[in-house]
Protein backbone atom coordinates (compact mmCIF):
# COMPACT_ATOMS: atom_id res chain seq x y z
CA UNK A 1 0.00 0.00 0.00
CA UNK A 2 1.37 3.67 -0.81
CA UNK A 3 2.00 6.21 1.92
CA UNK A 4 -0.98 7.72 0.11
CA UNK A 5 -3.46 5.26 0.51
CA UNK A 6 -2.20 4.45 3.76
CA UNK A 7 -2.87 7.73 5.45
CA UNK A 8 -6.11 7.81 3.22
CA UNK A 9 -7.29 4.45 4.97
CA UNK A 10 -6.20 5.94 8.29
CA UNK A 11 -3.44 3.90 8.69
CA UNK A 12 -0.90 5.05 10.99
CA UNK A 13 2.65 4.30 10.13
CA UNK A 14 5.16 3.19 12.99
CA UNK A 15 8.21 4.73 12.17
CA UNK A 16 9.11 6.26 15.73
CA UNK A 17 9.58 2.44 16.87
CA UNK A 18 12.00 1.91 14.02
CA UNK A 19 13.93 5.10 14.98
CA UNK A 20 13.82 3.93 18.66
CA UNK A 21 15.08 0.37 17.90
CA UNK A 22 18.54 2.55 15.87
CA UNK A 23 19.01 4.10 19.00
CA UNK A 24 18.70 1.06 21.33
CA UNK A 25 21.23 -1.17 19.06
CA UNK A 26 23.53 1.87 19.61
CA UNK A 27 22.92 2.16 23.26
CA UNK A 28 23.91 -1.62 23.23
CA UNK A 29 26.91 -0.95 21.53
CA UNK A 30 27.85 1.94 23.33
CA UNK A 31 27.87 -0.22 26.53
CA UNK A 32 29.77 -3.22 25.30
CA UNK A 33 32.30 -0.64 24.50
CA UNK A 34 32.23 0.75 27.59
CA UNK A 35 32.28 -2.62 29.51
CA UNK A 36 35.21 -4.21 27.65
CA UNK A 37 37.77 -1.97 29.91
CA UNK A 38 35.88 -3.51 33.02
CA UNK A 39 35.96 -6.90 31.77
CA UNK A 40 39.84 -7.38 30.24
CA UNK A 41 40.81 -5.18 33.21
CA UNK A 42 41.93 -8.31 35.64
CA UNK A 43 44.31 -9.65 32.65
CA UNK A 44 45.12 -5.89 31.66
CA UNK A 45 46.33 -5.24 35.43
CA UNK A 46 48.05 -8.24 35.38
CA UNK A 47 49.61 -7.61 32.35
CA UNK A 48 50.47 -4.06 33.28
CA UNK A 49 51.02 -5.00 37.14
CA UNK A 50 48.56 -2.16 38.24
CA UNK A 51 47.38 -1.81 41.50
CA UNK A 52 43.68 -1.14 42.72
CA UNK A 53 43.49 2.15 43.19
CA UNK A 54 45.46 3.07 39.85
CA UNK A 55 43.26 0.24 38.41
CA UNK A 56 39.86 2.21 39.44
CA UNK A 57 41.71 5.40 38.14
CA UNK A 58 41.74 4.51 34.78
CA UNK A 59 38.38 3.14 35.05
CA UNK A 60 37.59 6.29 36.22
CA UNK A 61 39.43 8.71 33.24
CA UNK A 62 36.31 7.50 30.80
CA UNK A 63 33.57 9.60 32.77
CA UNK A 64 36.07 12.56 33.08
CA UNK A 65 35.39 14.01 30.11
CA UNK A 66 32.35 12.19 29.64
CA UNK A 67 30.75 14.20 32.42
CA UNK A 68 32.73 17.53 31.74
CA UNK A 69 30.93 17.66 28.14
CA UNK A 70 27.01 16.56 29.38
CA UNK A 71 26.08 20.24 29.61
CA UNK A 72 28.20 21.57 26.12
CA UNK A 73 26.73 18.56 24.80
CA UNK A 74 23.47 19.57 25.61
CA UNK A 75 23.67 22.77 24.05
CA UNK A 76 25.01 21.55 20.91
CA UNK A 77 22.08 18.87 20.61
CA UNK A 78 19.45 21.72 21.22
CA UNK A 79 21.43 23.39 18.64
CA UNK A 80 22.86 21.23 15.91
CA UNK A 81 19.77 18.17 16.38
CA UNK A 82 20.15 14.69 17.91
CA UNK A 83 21.14 12.93 14.41
CA UNK A 84 24.69 14.62 13.40
CA UNK A 85 25.49 14.41 17.36
CA UNK A 86 24.52 10.53 17.48
CA UNK A 87 26.13 9.70 14.24
CA UNK A 88 29.57 11.57 14.88
CA UNK A 89 29.94 10.44 18.25
CA UNK A 90 29.36 7.16 17.24
CA UNK A 91 32.59 7.20 14.55
CA UNK A 92 34.45 9.06 17.26
CA UNK A 93 33.71 6.23 19.90
CA UNK A 94 34.70 3.84 18.14
CA UNK A 95 38.07 5.27 16.72
CA UNK A 96 39.38 5.91 20.34
CA UNK A 97 38.11 2.05 21.28
CA UNK A 98 40.04 0.49 18.33
CA UNK A 99 43.22 2.59 19.23
CA UNK A 100 43.66 1.20 22.85
CA UNK A 101 43.79 -2.18 21.41
CA UNK A 102 48.07 -0.44 21.21
CA UNK A 103 47.87 0.53 24.25
CA UNK A 104 51.47 0.23 25.90
CA UNK A 105 50.88 0.78 29.45
CA UNK A 106 48.41 2.51 32.12
CA UNK A 107 48.83 6.12 30.76
CA UNK A 108 48.01 5.52 27.39
CA UNK A 109 45.11 3.54 28.04
CA UNK A 110 44.02 5.87 30.48
CA UNK A 111 44.29 8.66 27.60
CA UNK A 112 42.25 6.14 25.17
CA UNK A 113 39.50 6.19 27.52
CA UNK A 114 39.42 9.77 28.28
CA UNK A 115 39.04 10.16 24.19
CA UNK A 116 35.91 7.89 24.74
CA UNK A 117 34.52 9.73 27.03
CA UNK A 118 34.80 12.87 24.91
CA UNK A 119 33.13 11.06 22.13
CA UNK A 120 30.26 9.07 23.95
CA UNK A 121 29.51 12.02 25.52
CA UNK A 122 25.95 13.04 23.69
CA UNK A 123 24.53 9.52 23.53
CA UNK A 124 21.98 9.74 26.09
CA UNK A 125 20.97 13.43 26.22
CA UNK A 126 20.46 13.12 22.25
CA UNK A 127 18.65 9.91 22.91
CA UNK A 128 16.39 12.31 25.45
CA UNK A 129 15.75 15.00 22.55
CA UNK A 130 14.67 12.31 19.91
CA UNK A 131 12.00 11.23 22.14
CA UNK A 132 10.37 14.59 22.70
CA UNK A 133 10.87 15.08 18.98
CA UNK A 134 8.81 11.42 17.75
CA UNK A 135 6.76 10.24 20.60
CA UNK A 136 3.54 11.33 21.88
CA UNK A 137 3.54 12.32 25.45
CA UNK A 138 2.19 8.68 26.78
CA UNK A 139 4.88 6.76 25.07
CA UNK A 140 7.91 8.34 25.92
CA UNK A 141 7.99 5.93 29.29
CA UNK A 142 8.27 3.37 26.60
CA UNK A 143 10.50 5.97 24.78
CA UNK A 144 13.24 6.29 27.95
CA UNK A 145 13.25 2.28 28.29
CA UNK A 146 13.60 1.46 25.31
CA UNK A 147 16.86 3.28 24.80
CA UNK A 148 17.88 2.84 28.32
CA UNK A 149 17.55 -1.14 28.38
CA UNK A 150 20.17 -1.00 25.56
CA UNK A 151 22.44 -0.34 28.27
CA UNK A 152 22.38 -3.48 30.96
CA UNK A 153 21.62 -5.60 27.45
CA UNK A 154 25.07 -3.98 25.82
CA UNK A 155 26.77 -4.85 29.59
CA UNK A 156 25.40 -8.03 29.15
CA UNK A 157 26.54 -9.12 25.89
CA UNK A 158 29.73 -7.34 26.70
CA UNK A 159 30.76 -9.62 29.46
CA UNK A 160 30.03 -12.37 26.90
CA UNK A 161 31.24 -11.05 23.72
CA UNK A 162 34.61 -9.69 25.10
CA UNK A 163 35.50 -12.77 27.01
CA UNK A 164 34.89 -14.91 24.45
CA UNK A 165 37.04 -12.98 22.05
CA UNK A 166 39.88 -12.27 24.53
CA UNK A 167 39.75 -16.14 25.16
CA UNK A 168 39.69 -16.76 21.55
CA UNK A 169 42.37 -14.69 20.32
CA UNK A 170 44.78 -15.13 23.51
CA UNK A 171 44.64 -11.32 23.70
CA UNK A 172 42.73 -8.37 25.39
CA UNK A 173 44.02 -6.51 22.11
CA UNK A 174 42.08 -7.68 19.24
CA UNK A 175 39.00 -7.68 21.22
CA UNK A 176 39.35 -3.94 21.64
CA UNK A 177 40.35 -3.38 18.24
CA UNK A 178 37.20 -5.50 16.59
CA UNK A 179 34.46 -4.05 18.95
CA UNK A 180 35.94 -0.23 18.02
CA UNK A 181 36.23 -1.40 14.35
CA UNK A 182 31.93 -2.52 14.33
CA UNK A 183 31.56 0.50 15.92
CA UNK A 184 32.39 2.87 13.24
CA UNK A 185 30.06 0.83 10.84
CA UNK A 186 27.26 1.39 13.07
CA UNK A 187 28.10 5.24 13.12
CA UNK A 188 27.30 5.39 9.40
CA UNK A 189 24.23 3.47 9.63
CA UNK A 190 22.98 5.90 12.24
CA UNK A 191 23.21 8.47 9.93
CA UNK A 192 21.65 7.26 7.11
CA UNK A 193 18.58 5.69 9.21
CA UNK A 194 17.58 8.72 11.77
CA UNK A 195 16.40 11.94 11.58
CA UNK A 196 15.23 15.31 13.46
CA UNK A 197 12.06 15.78 13.06
CA UNK A 198 9.04 13.10 11.86
CA UNK A 199 8.39 15.78 8.99
CA UNK A 200 11.03 15.03 6.96
CA UNK A 201 11.03 11.00 7.47
CA UNK A 202 9.74 9.85 3.98
CA UNK A 203 7.88 6.95 5.71
CA UNK A 204 6.39 9.23 8.00
CA UNK A 205 2.75 9.53 6.94
CA UNK A 206 0.09 12.07 8.18
CA UNK A 207 -1.56 9.90 10.94
CA UNK A 208 1.73 9.04 12.79
CA UNK A 209 2.51 12.74 12.62
CA UNK A 210 -0.60 13.91 14.38
CA UNK A 211 -0.66 10.91 16.88
CA UNK A 212 3.12 11.95 17.98
CA UNK A 213 1.77 15.44 17.97
CA UNK A 214 -1.24 14.31 20.34
CA UNK A 215 -3.92 15.42 17.56
CA UNK A 216 -7.13 13.60 17.94
CA UNK A 217 -5.68 11.26 20.88
CA UNK A 218 -8.04 9.75 23.23
CA UNK A 219 -6.24 9.04 26.44
CA UNK A 220 -7.35 8.54 29.81
CA UNK A 221 -4.75 10.56 31.17
CA UNK A 222 -4.84 14.09 31.20
CA UNK A 223 -2.56 15.77 29.43
CA UNK A 224 0.40 17.63 31.47
CA UNK A 225 1.57 21.54 31.82
CA UNK A 226 4.71 21.71 29.77
CA UNK A 227 6.91 24.36 32.30
CA UNK A 228 7.90 27.64 31.22
CA UNK A 229 10.94 27.49 33.53
CA UNK A 230 12.99 25.15 35.18
CA UNK A 231 11.99 24.78 39.06
CA UNK A 232 15.32 24.63 41.32
CA UNK A 233 13.45 22.21 43.83
CA UNK A 234 12.76 19.50 41.43
CA UNK A 235 15.96 19.88 39.22
CA UNK A 236 17.99 19.74 42.02
CA UNK A 237 15.98 16.44 43.21
CA UNK A 238 16.71 14.62 39.69
CA UNK A 239 20.38 15.58 40.15
CA UNK A 240 20.40 13.87 43.67
CA UNK A 241 18.58 10.91 42.44
CA UNK A 242 20.22 10.43 39.52
CA UNK A 243 23.73 10.56 41.12
CA UNK A 244 23.32 8.34 43.86
CA UNK A 245 21.52 5.74 41.13
CA UNK A 246 24.65 5.89 38.87
CA UNK A 247 26.73 5.68 41.66
CA UNK A 248 25.35 2.32 41.49
CA UNK A 249 25.19 1.39 37.90
CA UNK A 250 28.49 2.51 37.30
CA UNK A 251 30.27 0.66 40.43
CA UNK A 252 28.63 -2.70 39.05
CA UNK A 253 29.75 -1.35 35.17
CA UNK A 254 32.98 -1.15 36.26
CA UNK A 255 33.82 -2.99 39.55
CA UNK A 256 31.38 -5.94 39.00
CA UNK A 257 33.31 -8.23 36.92
CA UNK A 258 36.62 -7.74 39.20
CA UNK A 259 34.25 -8.61 41.99
CA UNK A 260 32.64 -12.16 40.88
CA UNK A 261 36.70 -12.59 39.89
CA UNK A 262 38.02 -11.86 43.22
CA UNK A 263 35.10 -12.17 45.66
CA UNK A 264 33.77 -14.88 44.60
CA UNK A 265 36.19 -16.50 42.73
CA UNK A 266 35.23 -16.75 38.78
CA UNK A 267 37.57 -17.62 35.89
CA UNK A 268 37.24 -15.32 32.61
CA UNK A 269 34.64 -17.55 31.27
CA UNK A 270 32.40 -17.94 34.10
CA UNK A 271 32.98 -14.23 34.67
CA UNK A 272 31.58 -13.12 31.52
CA UNK A 273 28.14 -15.94 31.94
CA UNK A 274 27.66 -14.13 35.48
CA UNK A 275 27.93 -10.45 33.96
CA UNK A 276 25.73 -11.47 31.05
CA UNK A 277 22.68 -13.03 33.07
CA UNK A 278 23.26 -10.23 35.97
CA UNK A 279 22.77 -7.31 33.31
CA UNK A 280 19.71 -9.20 31.04
CA UNK A 281 18.05 -9.03 34.02
CA UNK A 282 18.86 -5.55 34.37
CA UNK A 283 17.43 -4.66 30.89
CA UNK A 284 13.98 -6.70 31.95
CA UNK A 285 13.46 -4.53 34.95
CA UNK A 286 13.95 -1.76 32.35
CA UNK A 287 11.67 -2.67 30.12
CA UNK A 288 9.13 -3.64 32.66
CA UNK A 289 9.38 -0.28 34.16
CA UNK A 290 8.41 1.57 31.12
CA UNK A 291 5.62 -0.10 29.91
CA UNK A 292 3.97 -0.92 33.14
CA UNK A 293 4.32 2.89 33.54
CA UNK A 294 2.87 3.39 30.28
CA UNK A 295 -0.52 1.15 31.08
CA UNK A 296 -0.81 3.10 34.47
CA UNK A 297 -0.74 5.84 33.00
CA UNK A 298 -3.07 4.79 30.47
CA UNK A 299 -5.75 4.23 32.76
CA UNK A 300 -5.10 7.27 34.04
CA UNK A 301 -2.92 7.17 37.19
CA UNK A 302 -1.45 10.33 37.99
CA UNK A 303 1.68 10.85 36.22
CA UNK A 304 3.95 12.01 39.22
CA UNK A 305 2.23 9.32 41.68
CA UNK A 306 3.40 6.78 38.89
CA UNK A 307 7.04 7.86 38.59
CA UNK A 308 7.80 8.29 41.93
CA UNK A 309 5.87 5.40 43.34
CA UNK A 310 7.98 3.24 40.98
CA UNK A 311 11.82 4.74 41.05
CA UNK A 312 11.11 4.82 45.29
CA UNK A 313 10.66 0.87 45.19
CA UNK A 314 13.45 0.88 42.76
CA UNK A 315 15.80 2.46 45.34
CA UNK A 316 14.23 0.59 48.12
CA UNK A 317 14.95 -3.24 46.77
CA UNK A 318 18.30 -1.88 45.96
CA UNK A 319 18.89 -0.81 49.26
CA UNK A 320 17.97 -4.17 50.40
CA UNK A 321 19.79 -6.44 48.17
CA UNK A 322 22.96 -4.88 49.17
CA UNK A 323 22.04 -5.32 52.72
CA UNK A 324 21.83 -9.21 51.65
CA UNK A 325 24.86 -9.70 49.14
CA UNK A 326 27.86 -9.34 51.95
CA UNK A 327 25.61 -12.27 53.80
CA UNK A 328 25.28 -15.04 50.57
CA UNK A 329 27.76 -17.58 50.84
CA UNK A 330 27.87 -19.10 47.26
CA UNK A 331 28.76 -17.74 43.81
CA UNK A 332 25.31 -18.82 42.54
CA UNK A 333 23.45 -17.43 45.16
CA UNK A 334 25.40 -13.64 45.16
CA UNK A 335 24.72 -14.25 40.85
CA UNK A 336 21.36 -14.37 42.13
CA UNK A 337 20.62 -11.85 44.29
CA UNK A 338 22.51 -9.37 41.90
CA UNK A 339 20.44 -10.37 38.96
CA UNK A 340 17.60 -8.91 41.66
CA UNK A 341 19.30 -6.01 42.53
CA UNK A 342 19.97 -4.83 38.44
CA UNK A 343 15.99 -5.40 37.90
CA UNK A 344 15.12 -3.20 40.29
CA UNK A 345 17.73 -0.74 39.83
CA UNK A 346 16.99 -0.45 36.14
CA UNK A 347 13.59 0.83 36.96
CA UNK A 348 15.65 4.21 37.20
CA UNK A 349 15.27 3.65 33.25
CA UNK A 350 12.52 6.05 34.22
CA UNK A 351 14.57 9.35 34.77
CA UNK A 352 14.88 9.78 31.19
CA UNK A 353 11.56 10.43 30.43
CA UNK A 354 11.61 13.38 33.28
CA UNK A 355 13.51 16.16 31.22
CA UNK A 356 10.70 15.86 29.02
CA UNK A 357 8.29 16.78 31.85
CA UNK A 358 10.22 19.13 34.16
CA UNK A 359 11.59 21.55 31.06
CA UNK A 360 10.72 23.52 28.27
CA UNK A 361 11.09 22.35 24.69
CA UNK A 362 14.02 24.46 24.15
CA UNK A 363 15.59 22.77 27.30
CA UNK A 364 15.21 19.38 27.13
CA UNK A 365 18.45 18.80 25.69
CA UNK A 366 20.50 21.34 27.86
CA UNK A 367 18.42 19.39 31.09
CA UNK A 368 19.55 15.89 29.81
CA UNK A 369 22.84 16.73 29.85
CA UNK A 370 22.92 18.49 33.51
CA UNK A 371 21.40 15.45 34.77
CA UNK A 372 23.44 12.83 32.57
CA UNK A 373 26.56 15.37 33.98
CA UNK A 374 25.14 14.34 37.43
CA UNK A 375 24.98 10.87 36.85
CA UNK A 376 28.55 10.86 34.97
CA UNK A 377 30.05 12.68 38.16
CA UNK A 378 29.44 9.34 40.09
CA UNK A 379 31.15 7.71 36.99
CA UNK A 380 34.38 9.48 37.79
CA UNK A 381 34.13 8.97 41.75
CA UNK A 382 32.97 5.95 42.13
CA UNK A 383 35.52 3.75 40.16
CA UNK A 384 38.29 5.59 42.21
CA UNK A 385 36.89 4.74 45.86
CA UNK A 386 36.11 1.40 45.22
CA UNK A 387 39.82 0.64 44.29
CA UNK A 388 40.85 3.01 47.55
CA UNK A 389 38.65 0.85 49.94
CA UNK A 390 39.91 -2.37 48.19
CA UNK A 391 43.55 -1.49 48.82
CA UNK A 392 42.75 -0.23 52.44
CA UNK A 393 40.50 -3.23 53.63
CA UNK A 394 41.00 -5.80 51.11
CA UNK A 395 37.46 -6.62 50.67
CA UNK A 396 34.20 -5.69 49.19
CA UNK A 397 31.80 -5.99 52.35
CA UNK A 398 32.27 -1.66 52.67
CA UNK A 399 32.03 -1.23 49.07
CA UNK A 400 28.60 -3.16 49.00
CA UNK A 401 27.30 -1.29 52.37
CA UNK A 402 28.24 2.33 50.64
CA UNK A 403 25.76 1.38 47.87
CA UNK A 404 23.31 0.48 49.71
CA UNK A 405 23.54 3.92 51.06
CA UNK A 406 23.50 5.62 47.82
CA UNK A 407 20.33 3.49 47.07
CA UNK A 408 18.49 5.59 49.98
CA UNK A 409 20.03 8.84 48.83
CA UNK A 410 18.38 7.45 45.46
CA UNK A 411 15.15 7.58 46.77
CA UNK A 412 15.70 10.42 49.18
CA UNK A 413 16.60 12.99 45.55
CA UNK A 414 13.65 10.97 43.69
CA UNK A 415 10.57 12.18 46.69
CA UNK A 416 11.77 16.46 45.59
CA UNK A 417 10.99 15.85 41.91
CA UNK A 418 7.43 17.78 41.66
CA UNK A 419 6.42 16.52 38.16
CA UNK A 420 3.65 19.18 36.20
CA UNK A 421 0.06 18.75 37.44
CA UNK A 422 -2.46 17.86 34.50
CA UNK A 423 -3.68 20.36 32.68
CA UNK A 424 -7.81 21.20 33.54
Amino acid sequence: MSQASLAAAGGRSAIRWRIFAMIFVVVVINLIDRTTISIAMPTIGHEFDLSNTMRGVILSAFFWSYALLQVPGGWLIDRFGPRALIAGSTVLWGFFQAIAAVATGGISLLISRIGLGVAEAPMFPAGAKLSALWLSPDERGRGAVMMDSGGPLGAAFGGLIISSLIIGFGSWRPAFAVVGIATMALGWLAWRWLRDDPATHPDVNAAERAHIAGEGASRPSAPYVVPDRLHPVSVAGLLIGRMAWAMINFGLLTWGPSYLAKARGMNLAQMGYATFVIFLCGMAGSLFSGFTADALLKKGCARGAVYKIMLSISGLATLASFVILPMVASPEAAVATLSATLFFLYWGSLYWSLPTLLAPADKVGFLGGIMNFAGSASGIAVPIVTGVVLDMTGTYQAVLYFFAACAALYVLGTLFIKLPKARA
